[in-house]
């Protein structure tokens, strides 16, 4: 009769604690859906790029990176964009696929560019 209550007593101190994880994890995940993420309202335009330069509009004018890298992963362009808008000339890169890759403080985004 002891042991039934052993166990009984162990499983309720392992759902308590289970459950006070589970309430930490969703408190966590509530404080990340409080941070916006601003660059997710970033214009890139035009894609596909055909005139040589690339148009980034952003709401803010916090200053932001941005990093163009060709598809093996190797750096190409290096900027910082400290205003709105900023204009990437890429009139000196040959035709292909491209990652931009757009950073904030935490946040960063990355965007597939294609240049004709």
């Amino acid at each position: 009769m002891k042991e039934k209550y052993l166990y009984i007593f162990l499983l309720l101190i392992i759902t308590s604690f289970s459950a006070q994880a589970q309430t930490a994890k969703n408190s966590g995940v509530a404080d990340q859906v409080k941070t916006e993420n601003t660059l997710d309202k970033v214009q890139i335009y035009p894609n596909p790029v055909t005139s040589g330069k690339i148009y980034i509009n952003a709401e803010n004018t916090s200053t932001k990176t941005i990093e163009l890298y060709d598809m093996l992963g190797k750096r190409i362009v290096f900027t910082e964009m400290n205003g709105y808008q900023k204009e990437l000339n890429v009139s000196n890169l040959k035709a292909g696929v491209y990652i931009l890759k757009l950073s904030e403080k935490n946040n960063s985004i990355t965007r597939k560019i294609v240049i004709k």
